[in-house]
């Protein structure tokens, strides 16, 4: 196996850990992927929600406020149309709780059986007849220019949740929510579904309290050398709106000649009312007309710490200084303060906003969205919910997955918890998922939980029956296709099941892969890319083909008809010499650190482990090299066959159980007892008997000298 270990910058690392007071080994393995912007970096140091991106920075989350608040005073019918997968379901059960909680009269709906992806004008006609006027699209809608129209024709507004990427065509909905729009105005495009509804969520609640769309100017002054420096912002739905800042000769300047009027036309908060206004006066003069209000008494009631504390010493003493590019100063220091004061005056801004991040987690790992920016904090706050005490639907799924008092890790949630949840929309029957997460009534739930895993192990059986089974034309398709793709097309392929069968063949031929079920009526296809190639060059090239199309960079879906496949075929023919792929880096093993045999003590290697979790894409397990390891014993496992092997390894001080898998046939050829190796390796806690421990998860190794 081909490993490499990309160069380190020595400077850089240290000079990241003295900043940020991390290990050099921490600090080089950020240095050594890459991780040096202030703001992603952020996202490692950082667990507070607080730090979340504000919603009210996509330009039309007013509009989407607005128009859910205006329902919910009329009292109208809304209907919440999902998506079949993970990402949908927990996006619908987030909402549709969201607003039957703001007693709002609430349906939901998912695509069931055979339907297709997205809204149907069915659904909107049937809507519309029960005298709904208020659709939600969640996980999908970017692509339903057509029933979008014709809902408006009905006279039902629609709202677009979403983070699918736009076609060139965009619905006329009454408002959009999706980072992946150019004019989203969001500073971070790959939200899951779930996330882009949390996002709403937490904006709805912001809605409900008195600050809503009000605007404030919080001022602060300090001294300057025979002048007073003036700092000044407003804020609007906790959003900088402006900013100034002003150097003021006492005596010098009338208010009306200073860029301050628009300013001091608002509420005035500041911190430490008195000495804001002598100064203000010794500027202005004392029949200056000045009303401030003085957060101090507010903020050292909810914040102990802050009593007598000055905004230069709590500057010296704040965090967010380390993540700024720019200067962080006293006005910082306040926005800081007053908007962590807003959020503990708002439960339903914290702790209640907090408490809907399981399934946002759930749904952001299934849909293997990357796990970086504030995907990294909605995961790791949503895996310590789950791990704290899940919501009921959840805890009697991990019941019955024998997961119950097992500590969850993002591993657990994509190879376990989602694919069982996942499995439901594939079978066809996504609302045994939606309603196991809605239902308040424990049989109810016991029996949903049955029925998905029901789903589930079908979902696998038809999935394995038919890898067999296709594997021959799949490598005839792969040399047919000049080994630059895999098409496979059959009337025995599930729909439910050809994005899972795509995912597999791509991850098989190390190529992009479309798997397609042959319908009477249709043609249901999923592709999945590798080896980075964008799937948009695909759905625009043959977009004349598709009766709906949509999906992520590396994953999309589409319908067309039957009579259309082999033109689709004919097509991507003809496209091959345009498809360019990225290196087989699957093969080779990317080494994040070397560490020498006495550096390898369980504290640093479990805080490393803990500051770089959760995993996910675009931010993989780290794997680790160490030489002068020695083998100190070997055990076979396995189920069937014993070809797996147990390790007991010790480096330096400290010997570490270690797991190889299908290493069998390699012991006594490669490694054997007593040898000393060189050794590859991810850490993972192991649980046994509510004990954890640290456990070597070996990837290769080789005997040395």
């Amino acid at each position: 196996m081909k490993w490499e270990k990309a160069p380190l910058d020595v400077e850089k690392a240290k000079e990241l850990s003295d900043r940020f007071g991390v290990s050099l080994l921490v600090a080089s393995i950020l240095v050594r992927r890459g991780i040096l912007d202030p703001e992603e970096l952020m996202f490692f140091f950082e667990e507070d929600i607080r730090y979340l991106h504000n919603p009210f920075l996509f330009v039309e989350m007013e509009d989407v406020v607005d128009r859910i608040l205006a329902a919910k005073e009329e009292q109208e019918k809304v209907l919440v149309f999902g998506d079949r997968d993970v990402d949908g379901i927990t996006a619908t059960a987030l909402l549709v709780k969201t607003l039957s909680r703001m007693g709002i009269p609430v349906t939901w709906k998912l695509p069931m059986g055979d339907d297709p992806y997205g809204l149907t004008k069915e659904v909107v006609e049937e809507f519309a007849k029960e005298g709904g006027s208020l659709i939600i699209t969640v996980d999908c809608g970017i692509s339903n220019s057509r029933e979008v129209e014709y809902a408006t024709q009905l006279g039902v507004d629609t709202i677009i949740l979403d983070h699918h990427t736009p076609q060139e065509r965009v619905p006329p909905a009454l408002a959009i929510v999706n980072p992946k729009m150019e004019d989203a105005g969001y500073p971070f495009r790959d939200l899951a579904g779930c996330g882009v509804v949390a996002k709403v969520i937490w904006a709805l609640a912001f809605g409900e309290t008195e600050l809503y769309k009000e605007s404030f100017t919080l001022l602060n002054l300090r001294p300057g050398n025979d002048s007073v420096i003036l700092e000044a912002a407003i804020l609007k739905n906790m959003l900088v709106e402006d900013r100034i800042t002003e150097v003021l000769v006492p005596g010098m300047v009338h208010m009306d000649q200073t860029r301050l009027l628009k300013f001091f036309g608002k509420r005035i908060l500041v911190y430490d009312a008195k000495t804001q206004e002598r100064m203000l006066r010794r500027i202005f003069g004392q029949d200056a007309e000045i009303y401030l209000e003085d957060l101090a008494p507010d903020l050292t009631a909810h914040f102990p710490g802050l009593q007598g504390k000055s905004l230069l010493r709590l500057r010296e003493l704040s965090r967010g200084g380390r993540y700024r590019q720019e200067p962080f100063t006293e006005l910082d220091v306040l926005i800081n303060l007053f908007s962590s004061w807003v959020l503990k005056k708002f439960p339903s801004l914290s702790s209640q906003y907090r408490s809907i991040l399981d399934l946002v987690a759930i749904g952001t790992l299934t849909d293997m969205m990357p796990i970086r920016n504030e995907n990294r904090l909605l995961v790791k706050t949503g895996l310590k919910l789950l791990n704290e005490g899940a919501r009921e639907g959840i805890r009697e799924l991990l019941r019955q997955q024998n997961l119950t008092g097992k500590p969850l890790s993002s591993r657990d949630i994509a190879w376990q918890l989602g694919p069982a949840l996942n499995a439901t929309g594939r079978m066809g029957e996504p609302d045994k998922a939606a309603r196991l997460l809605l239902s308040e009534v424990a049989e109810e739930r016991e029996a949903l939980a049955t029925g998905v895993m029901e789903l589930n192990k079908m979902r696998r059986k038809i999935g394995d029956d038919l890898w067999e089974q296709i594997l021959p034309s799949a490598r005839a398709s792969f040399e047919e296709y000049g080994n630059k793709f895999v098409v496979v097309s059959d009337a025995r392929i599930h729909r439910g099941i050809t994005g899972i069968l795509a995912a597999r063949l791509s991850n098989f031929f190390k190529v992009p892969a479309i798997a397609c079920a042959v319908l009477e009526d249709k043609v249901v296809g999923s592709l999945r890319s590798n080896r980075g190639y964008g799937v948009k060059h695909f759905l625009e090239r043959c977009s004349d083909l598709f009766q709906d199309a949509g999906g992520h960079e590396f994953a999309a879906g589409f319908n067309l008809k039957p009579e259309d496949l082999p033109r689709l075929m004919d097509r991507l023919k003809g496209i091959l010499p345009e498809v360019s792929l990225n290196g087989d880096e699957g093969s080779v093993l990317k080494i994040d650190a070397e560490i020498p045999p006495a550096y390898m003590n369980p504290k640093d290697l479990e805080f490393a482990l803990e500051f770089f979790s959760p995993f996910g894409e675009e931010n993989p397990p780290l794997v680790f090299r160490t030489t002068g390891a020695q083998i100190q014993s070997i055990d076979f496992m396995g189920r069937k066959e014993q070809s797996h092997t147990r390790l007991l390894i010790r480096t330096g001080a400290y010997a570490f159980p270690a797991v190889f898998w299908n290493s069998a046939e390699r012991v006594g050829r490669d490694f054997s007892v007593n040898d000393t190796v060189s050794i590859i390796y991810e850490i993972q806690k192991n649980t046994f008997q509510n004990q954890e421990t640290l456990q070597l998860m070996i990837l290769d190794i080789e005997k040395e000298p």
